[in-house]
């Protein structure tokens, strides 16, 4: 199997958005279509640009490393000028948080050759300022990694459809790879970070995260990264106090403000 990751630059390099081959990319418009999903929001950076996130615990959420670091110089992004925003649709969000602390995986290197090396660790732990309590608002939990041929869904945003989130609820395991999972999963420009899910009992459960786009024997396909091992590794790196938090981040690159709000997505370069 020939296996490259494309290019996901900014959204003035997109040509057109990447479709996989299943189907069925529904976008949840109303509060009805969105019933069980609002612990899947965006992470706004500086009203600059976005990833996806989801909420695991009341006051964690968790993304892609990636999203968390200025694409040009690879600096770490000021998390002060971070929020999320839970079951972000049509202008408004079910419940706004600031963060208190970031915890990337120790192993994660912003800088390095893109590959499975990168991706693997490409995942990261917010702590909310405050936890989220509402009932309409339940964190998701984790189920251990699926099998090659499974059935998996991802719930995401996406530059062309920012306004609220999408599922496609039917799309399929192709490859496990050196602590990555290789899926058909539909995904663009602001889906990084966003939650893989499982179904068994009827009952969503995370089983990754998606990093980067990319083509394996000449089909588009998603990358996530497998949370059986690092995520267990970010947990204890917050249990221990690691991380960035508001009293030491005064030295991090602080982000202006501009008008026009971009999309912060995978930035990855052809090997």
């Amino acid at each position: 199997m020939r296996f490259s990751i494309i290019m996901a630059g900014f959204l003035s390099m997109l040509a057109a958005p990447l479709l996989a081959d299943d189907s069925g990319l529904m976008q949840m418009q109303t509060a009805d279509d969105s019933r069980g999903w609002d612990a899947v929001g965006q992470l706004d950076i500086s009203g600059r640009g976005f990833c996806t996130a989801s909420l695991i615990a009341p006051d964690l959420v968790l993304t892609a490393a990636h999203c968390l670091f200025d694409q040009n110089t690879g600096a770490p992004l000021d998390h002060n000028k971070m929020q999320f925003l839970a079951g972000w649709r049509n202008g408004r969000a079910q419940s706004y948080r600031e963060i208190k602390r970031v915890v990337v995986h120790p192993d994660y290197k912003f800088n390095t050759d893109v590959g499975g090396g990168r991706i693997r660790n490409d995942i990261a732990v917010l702590q909310l300022i405050r936890p989220i309590r509402d009932t309409r608002i339940t964190p998701f939990q984790m189920n251990s990694r699926p099998r090659k041929g499974a059935k998996v869904g991802v719930v995401s945003y996406a530059h062309d459809r920012s306004n609220a989130p999408s599922i496609q609820d039917s799309c399929h395991v192709l490859a496990r790879r050196h602590g990555t999972l290789v899926m058909s999963c539909e995904v663009d420009f602001g889906s990084s970070g966003s939650p893989v899910f499982t179904f068994e009992q009827g009952e969503p459960k995370i089983v990754s995260i998606i990093s980067a786009k990319a083509e394996m024997d000449g089909r588009d396909v998603s990358i996530g990264t497998d949370l059986n091992g690092p995520l267990a590794v970010i947990m204890a790196e917050l249990t221990n106090g690691k991380g960035y938090t508001v009293d030491n981040t005064q030295n991090l690159r602080r982000l202006s403000t501009p008008q026009d709000r971009g999309d912060i997505g995978a930035q990855f370069v052809r090997p």
